[in-house]
Formats: structure tokens, sequence, C-alpha cells
């Protein structure tokens, strides 16, 4: 199995309430208009989020993919999505967490991870196996973060005016 994986993991100060920034992190609109790469968010009858993304993989090139994932919790203090049951390859979790440091300033705890599995790295890009799993990972970490730390600035802009 050849296996990919990216994380990013960051706590962000927002001036604003709790209420208003879990409402926003729900709305998965958010995250396609506000996140570099997100080409679109459609949610199905059944409640599986259809996520289709574009992404410049490191050593492999721009790839387009679509992940698809569950609401698991939502709740007053935590929003998280998890792969879809039925996903085996493209597998993509975020979560959210809230807190109320004061009135109007909400400390988010926001994680994400991304894994692409395939039998045998040709499948992702006939070069992939010559790079390999860790340096694939790595730079697909730090591309990840930059995607991430633009939705966030962007994040804090429409929450805080």
């Amino acid at each position: 199995m050849f296996t990919i994986k990216a994380g990013y993991s960051d706590n962000i100060e927002v001036r604003s309430s709790a209420e208003r920034v879990r409402e926003f992190f729900t709305d998965l609109k958010n995250f396609a208009d506000l996140m570099p790469g997100i080409l679109s968010i459609h949610t199905d009858a059944k409640g599986v989020a259809h996520w289709k993304v574009e992404a410049d993989i490191p050593f492999v090139g721009p790839m387009m993919t679509k992940f698809a994932t569950e609401l698991a919790e939502n709740s007053d203090e935590r929003v998280e999505w998890f792969p879809a049951t039925v996903e085996t390859q493209n597998l993509l979790r975020f979560s959210a967490e809230f807190l109320e440091k004061a009135k109007n300033v909400t400390l988010v705890h926001f994680s994400q991870m991304v894994e692409l599995r395939r039998r045998s790295a040709r499948e992702l890009h006939m070069l992939a196996g010559l790079a390999g799993e860790t340096l694939i990972s790595n730079e697909m970490a730090k591309r990840i973060s930059e995607m991430i730390k633009v939705f966030i600035v962007r994040a804090k802009e429409r929450l805080e005016n």
C-alpha cells in the first residue's frame, strides 16, 4: 500500500462570539469560498459532503481529487467531519473545537488530516515511487499548511468584521 499523509493543527483566536464562530465552521460553503484549492463542496441527500479539491501534489504535479466526508460531531463545543464509511482511498478529516475565552473572543482549535491511499505508487503517479511516501507526505503537509493558513486569515477577516 502506498500511503501519503499530511496534517495541520493550530489554535486560532477570533474576536467574535463562540456561536458565530461555530456557525461559520459548520457551514462548508465557507471552506469552498475561502480555502485555496477547494473547487466545490456539496452535500447529498444522505448527508455526505463531497469535496472536490485541486492541489499541486509534490513530485506528482497538479491533481484533482474528491473526498467524501460525514458529519461525526456537531455540538456547541466541537464540529468534526470524518471520511465517509465507504471511502477507502481519499480520506479527509477535519475538526474545530470552540472555547469562549471572553465576551466576543473565541479560541478555535482547528485540525485537518488528509490521507491518500493507493495499492501502488504508480496509481498516484508514475514517478511517485521514486520520490517515496515520506518525501511526498512532508511536501504535501507544507502545501496543506499554506492552504489552511490562507483560509484562517480569510476566516478571521470575515468573522471579525
